[in-house]
């Protein structure tokens, strides 16, 4: 490259793929597909599979390190991790290879890209089938220039290979092509009858397309320019450096003409984009007995699809649908996930933390007859069903992780316990009450919260009798109010107007009508007679004693109630009486408290929740605290147990709840969040939750809440059925009447009177016992009686 930066002399490459090659010289030219293409093919087929993490194998030279950035960058865009790198030498001896090979057989991943050469590839995969990682649960991908070798290798190599996936670039079949193929292979059968033919390799292909791209690009510059060049390789005399050379003229247009060169080649289109070969499409290929079997496409555009011309993504797709059906490694048809718990009977060991409180959703007990860790629970239950919800099964057992020493000396915390599943030395997971923070997943990989979050306190509560001095008037709602305010007038008008011709003190003055007309209702009187007015005075009296009842029923209710109060409601003036608060030992509240400016020497920490009820009932003052905090589940939990003792008080923080714990990076985090979401969806999670706490509160028990308001929804139909027979009766009566005073009615008609004179004189003749006759002639307003 150097010596073609000091002639000015373009250097072409079409075996050269790695993509660092392109910014080291302005004249050099990459006619290969660059590493770099092909990188997304293989992202795109980890992607599609579902997997969260490969390891990668490739050998320690210029070819195998000169990819490794773009692919850790393109795994990376697809939320991939690599796991583990093994760097294999060169030359690396079969011993070297088998050793690492049993290494990674340790680890939990199953998924490797190899990106090594034909030799190299060969011994890797003979060792891999002699070690057992070519069975069933593996999967292997190799990169082009190990796929494009694979018809060269011997049947020992080929039989190693089978289950494993290739990627190559596409070469498009065509008329040129085939003729070129089968010329090469009666050549080469003449000259080497005894070997089996193999189709041209793509670098083959690259190299023969690159010499008619220079010669079309040699032949466009024309012979004038190559014979003025004939003598610009000379020596210099006035040099010292008798092969000093000087910088070619017409080499920049060779390049010039090389870069505009466009053409359908053996190996497809050729077209240079920025000295490299345009991208193009990739063939997904999968090795079954001696063949390389197409089993889908990688397109720059669409991502896979399985035909080239599937129009099945019309954006970009990127799905284990897209595929063909594969046989995987060990003639298998499933697709491996990816992991596996390492070293057959080996079981992932599940951190539970053991204290000696705060039980009531995680219990660990050791098992002195068996020497086993007895863990029970709600949380238990929820990771037992997670688990059985899995499409696999997964081998566990229950590691207990003390909190404290026999001594009673603290060993360790939540914080601790996340730390040494990280590590993976003692614990592969844990679970418990561990709550995700941002400090904690720093370290591990949680599940999706299976548990409600938030940070809350309780504090104990004081009871006050609420006297009101228009306390008498709530136990109606304003609308029942004024609704038996309006039947109450309607009735008593209803009664007047039908007991007003048969009640003996019906003649009394004006005065004496207007205050019988309160109380009629209530007490009519006692000369009554008529079935109407009977009726109306039935009906009304059962609302009116219905509702008496009910209202004296809530009033006494409300007389003798207590209201329960929150001794505290403020965070803020907890803080500034400095008043003690609580939480739970272990746990990360105490760093809570502390940002949220309470004082560390006021926060007092508790390790069951006996200690915290005997704390909240001496109070700050007796060397108790004011206010306990802690997780939302385990506030309502202790609040229910209390029967009323105790209240939520203060806002309620948000945190991301309840979670599993898994190491960085552990492939069953997805596959368990999954699970979780499906449970919650189902409703199992809260099934068991009810079923294992549905006994705790207490029953009867409601001090917190004042009697409700009897509503006028409550007496709507009640007040609907006076109404009804009030207004039934007032038109019976009114039809009654008007069919006996027919005569009366006739000769009102023909007065020459207004319309209120009129209605005046009925009420009077109406209100008569025995009413006076009208003149036969009313020919003038005089003629008619008056009161």
């Amino acid at each position: 490259m150097d010596l073609g930066n000091k002639t000015d002399v373009p250097i072409i490459s079409f075996s050269a793929t790695n993509p660092s090659l392109i910014p080291r010289t302005l004249n050099f030219v990459q006619t290969a597909q660059s590493d770099a293409n092909q990188v997304q093919a293989i992202a795109s087929i980890v992607k599609a599979c579902q997997w969260s993490q490969v390891v990668i194998i490739y050998e320690d030279t210029e070819f195998g390190n000169g990819i490794m950035p773009y692919l850790f960058n393109a795994l990376q865009d697809v939320n991939v991790r690599v796991s583990y790198r093994s760097v294999f030498p060169k030359s690396a001896s079969d011993d070297f290879i088998s050793k690492e090979l049993l290494k990674m057989m340790t680890m939990q991943t199953r998924v490797f890209v190899v990106h090594v050469t034909q030799s190299l590839g060969t011994r890797l995969f003979l060792k891999a089938r002699e070690v057992g990682m070519m069975s069933g649960g593996y999967a292997w991908i190799a990169t082009s220039d190990l796929t494009d070798s694979f018809n060269l290798m011997d049947s020992n190599a080929v039989g190693a290979m089978q289950g494993v996936l290739g990627v190559k670039p596409l070469i498009s079949k065509s008329e040129k092509l085939q003729y070129f193929t089968d010329r090469l292979i009666r050549t080469f059968l003449l000259a080497n009858q005894d070997v089996r033919p193999s189709k041209a390799s793509i670098f083959g292909l690259w190299a023969y397309d690159t010499l008619w791209a220079l010669a079309m690009a040699a032949e466009r510059v024309g012979n004038s320019a190559l014979y003025s060049t004939r003598n610009e390789v000379n020596l210099d005399s006035n040099s010292g450096d008798c092969f000093a050379l000087k910088p070619s003229e017409m080499g920049p247009k060779i390049l010039e003409e090389l870069l505009k060169t466009s053409f359908q080649g053996l190996s497809g289109e050729f077209n240079l984009v920025n000295k490299q070969r345009e991208q193009t499409q990739y063939q997904i290929v999968n090795f079954v007995e001696r063949d390389e079997k197409q089993v889908g496409i990688w397109m720059p555009s669409k991502g896979i699809s399985k035909e080239l011309n599937s129009n099945i993504a019309t954006c970009y797709s990127i799905s284990k649908e897209n595929f063909k059906s594969i046989i995987w490694p060990g003639d298998s048809n499933e697709r491996p996930r990816g992991w596996e718990v390492p070293l057959s009977g080996k079981k992932l060991r599940i951190g539970v933390p053991q204290k000696p409180g705060f039980n009531e959703f995680l219990k660990v007990e050791d098992d002195h007859v068996t020497n086993a860790t007895k863990v029970s629970g709600y949380f238990k239950e929820v990771f037992e069903s997670v688990m059985d919800a899995l499409p696999y099964a997964i081998p566990y057992e229950y590691i207990k992780y003390p909190f404290f020493n026999a001594n009673g000396s603290s060993a360790g915390d939540y914080d601790d316990l996340v730390y040494k599943v990280s590590l993976q030395e003692n614990y592969d997971a844990a679970l418990g009450d561990i709550t995700i923070t941002s400090k904690r997943s720093v370290y591990v990989d949680f599940t999706l919260p299976f548990a409600e979050g938030g940070i809350t306190s309780m504090v104990l509560v004081k009871y006050e009798y609420v006297h009101d001095i228009f306390t008498f008037l709530q136990p109606l709602t304003k609308e029942l109010w004024l609704a038996t305010a309006t039947f109450y007038i309607s009735t008593a008008l209803a009664i007047w107007v039908l007991g007003n011709r048969i009640i003996t003190s019906s003649r009394d003055s004006p005065g004496q009508h207007a205050g019988m007309f309160g109380y009629f209702p209530f007490f009519p009187g006692g000369g009554i007679d008529g079935n109407l007015l009977c009726l109306v005075l039935v009906t009304w009296a059962f609302v009116a004693n219905l509702l008496n009842s009910t209202y004296t029923a809530s009033l006494s209710s409300r007389l003798t109630a207590q209201r329960l109060l929150p001794t505290f409601t403020d965070v803020t003036t907890l803080i500034k009486r400095r008043e003690y608060v609580g939480c739970q030992e272990g746990s990360f509240l105490k760093d809570f408290l502390i940002k949220l400016k309470f004082d560390e020497n006021n926060i007092r920490t508790y390790n069951s929740s006996e200690d915290c009820y005997e704390a909240l009932e001496r109070g700050s003052k007796d060397g108790g605290i004011s206010a306990y905090y802690d997780v939302l589940p385990h506030i309502k939990m202790l609040v229910s147990q209390s029967c009323g003792q105790y209240k939520v008080a203060g806002p309620t923080y948000r945190t991301d709840g309840f979670a599993f714990a898994f190491p960085k990076g552990s492939p069953v985090v997805a596959d368990i969040s999954r699970a979780i979401i499906q449970l919650t969806e189902k409703g199992s999670i809260l099934e068991t939750e009810e079923r294992l706490f549905s006994n705790v509160s207490c029953s009867g028990q409601d001090g917190t809440s004042s009697p409700n308001s009897i509503t006028l929804r409550s007496f709507v139909v009640f007040f609907a059925i006076t109404g009804f027979v009030t207004v039934t009766c007032l038109l019976v009566s009114l039809v009654t009447y008007l069919s006996k005073n027919q005569a009366f009615l006739q000769r009102m008609s023909d007065l020459n009177a207004n319309v209120l004179w009129r209605i005046d004189a009925l009420c009077k003749y109406f209100r008569e016992s025995n009413p006076p006759s009208l003149p036969k002639t009313a020919n003038s307003r005089d003629q008619i009686p008056r009161s």
